[in-house]
């Protein structure tokens, strides 16, 4: 299901987004998005995964780096404690 979001800026603002939106032929909803998913992209925030196209790659990918070898339980601990002490997943 589809949410709307309210955002508020200047008219000046809005005009600018208007027009860049017309010059690339979308609506504003439409390139404020787009705007949107470029700055989570460029930040690292994860793959986007829209289709199941996109999933199945996703997990193709996954399969083709699995070395058919269980990491030691040790291996698995170093990176669960280096993933907790930094606030982050290693993978």
């Amino acid at each position: 299901m589809k949410k709307r979001i309210h955002i508020v800026v200047d008219e000046t603002e809005k005009e600018r987004f208007r027009l860049r939106a017309r010059e690339e032929g979308k609506s504003l909803s439409s390139w404020l998005r787009d705007a949107a998913r470029r700055v989570l992209a460029e930040a690292g925030g994860g793959r986007q995964l829209d289709t199941l196209e996109e999933l199945g790659d996703f997990f193709r990918s996954c399969d083709e780096q699995e070395t058919d070898r269980e990491p030691a339980w040790e291996e698995h601990r170093r990176v669960i404690e280096r993933s907790a002490k930094s606030g982050a997943a290693d993978t």
